[in-house]
């Protein structure tokens, strides 16, 4: 996890963190729609440098690395989960969740532009 520690003036974006429900289909499926299970205030960044991230911006994808203050509920977010941008209304994939690395931050990992 990089070393940056955002302050609480930099928590200026309000994000929206949904899980999938299990819902069955009668097909044999068991994935249902996603529902939102809280909303926090976090910061973004955009990464930038890499191959892979110059790569996806190429391709209409957006990563960014994403700060949320380190609490219960954000302790149980998940790669299976979704984050959505409550102002712009963007829904990001949740690609890698550190929540053990900084006992005061979770950092995310998401990408915009592919499905969720």
């Amino acid at each position: 996890m990089p070393r940056y520690r955002p302050g609480a003036g930099a928590l200026r974006n309000r994000l929206a963190f949904d899980k999938r429900g299990t819902a069955d289909d009668g097909l044999g499926n068991k994935v249902g729609p996603f529902a939102e299970q809280f909303a926090v205030l976090g910061e973004l960044r955009a990464l930038r440098g890499s191959e892979a991230v110059i790569a996806g911006r190429l391709e209409g994808r957006n990563t960014f690395g994403v700060y949320v203050r380190s609490s219960g509920r954000t302790r149980l977010i998940s790669t299976d989960w979704r984050m959505r941008d409550v102002k712009r209304g963007t829904v990001y994939a949740i690609r890698a969740v550190d929540a053990v690395s900084d006992p005061l931050w979770v950092y995310l990992t998401v990408e915009s532009g592919v499905a969720a």
